[in-house]
């Protein structure tokens, strides 16, 4: 039997997409009354039209619904489309900003029309999830083991190398079926530049970048897709933030890091992978198996970016004062939902960096 079929068979009634409790990903309409910026009539709603990455899109939902109760006058339409939709649309200007879990390359940048800033705000990790009876929490994972599913080269789930990290674990002798992205995402590009590091055979079939041309598999779109299609499919495996996997009860596995340590998806893990890596003055850094004991392999930032040059005063004094509360406030609001904050010296690098967005030759932040 051809060992796509059982697959192919259960991911024929997967759901498109799945319903997140911390968020309604039906909407994409979110009305933020903001700060009053500096020169705007208060009275007077400013509209700032965003979209890209799904990764941190259950804290943006939120952060937007805080910042509402606090400030009284922007609307904020944020689409959760993938990163890569994200990073289009900011260089093509048909948003105010993009969402992207993938820094801009210097190639593309210089094609802009303008500066784009790479604002980081928050960190979270990726993980691997998947569907198996009984829903086993402990399963232990290893790069090789990783790269190895993720080609086709590991097939059934009690493979000797998957079974010789998990002695004590029953694996069914079942096909694996994996489900990837397929959108241009943000998560991707973490996931293959996690794998091109760990794995010569990766880095030289398939490489990294937001999208890439997978050796196995079916796609689902955006972070909830994949998520859906894992907890709706047996036997099933795929890559999603860990948010998307805590709110749907799937299991995620501890993945063996560059220090020989197995870790799990923590926030003191993706704390640690941020603080093991050197963070650059234009924020554009991977934080993939990253050095340390404590490290989570798959940890990343994401980022917001915006031309450092705001054509529109009231949107760009708008926007800068929302990044502002963002970096602050904003981040006590993540752990409950699996995102780590910013380091405090990445904070202060941040705030001096929306201190140069100008507006009509004029700082932009109203504080």
């Amino acid at each position: 039997m051809s060992r796509k079929n059982p697959f192919t068979m259960a991911a024929s009634v997967a759901r498109a997409c799945v319903l997140v409790s911390v968020l309604a990903l039906a909407v994409c309409l979110l009305w933020c009354p903001t700060c009053e910026a500096k020169g705007n009539d208060p009275g007077k709603p400013v509209s700032l039209e965003g979209a890209g990455a799904t990764f941190p899109y259950p804290l943006y939902s939120k952060w937007v619904f805080e910042y509402g109760r606090i400030h009284p006058n922007v609307r904020i339409n944020y689409q959760s489309i993938g990163s890569g939709g994200g990073i289009r649309q900011i260089s093509e200007g048909t948003v105010d900003f993009g969402g992207s879990d993938a820094f801009v390359k210097d190639g593309a940048l210089v094609k802009l029309p303008g500066k784009l800033l790479h604002i980081p705000t928050t960190l979270g990790a990726v993980v691997i999830t998947y569907n198996l009876p009984g829903s086993p929490s402990n399963m232990k994972l290893s790069p090789e083991v990783i790269a190895g599913v993720f080609l086709g080269e590991i097939i059934r789930w009690n493979d000797s190398k998957i079974a010789a990290l998990n002695p004590g674990l029953k694996l069914p002798d079942a096909l694996i079926g994996v489900v990837h992205r397929s959108d241009g995402s943000g998560t991707t590009a973490v996931f293959t530049d996690y794998l091109s590091k760990v794995s010569p055979a990766w880095s030289e079939k398939v490489g990294s970048g937001t999208s890439v041309s997978w050796p196995i598999g079916l796609g689902a779109k955006g972070n909830e897709g994949v998520t859906g299609q894992v907890k709706s499919t047996p036997g099933s495996v795929g890559y999603v933030e860990l948010v998307y996997a805590k709110q749907n009860g799937l299991p995620y596995a501890s993945i063996r890091n560059s220090s020989g340590a197995f870790v799990e998806p923590t926030l003191e893990g993706v704390s640690a992978a941020a603080a093991g890596v050197a963070v650059p003055a234009d924020f554009r850094v991977s934080i993939t198996n990253a050095p340390g004991e404590k490290s989570y392999p798959i940890s990343a930032f994401t980022w917001i970016l915006i031309y450092q040059d705001q054509k529109d005063a009231a949107k760009g004094t708008a926007m800068v004062d929302f990044l502002w509360w963002a970096i602050h406030d904003g981040q006590k609001l993540g752990g409950v939902l699996g995102y780590a904050p910013l380091p405090a010296e990445v904070v202060g690098k941040i705030e001096a960096t929306l201190q140069t967005v100008t507006t009509g030759g004029k700082p932009a932040l109203s504080k």
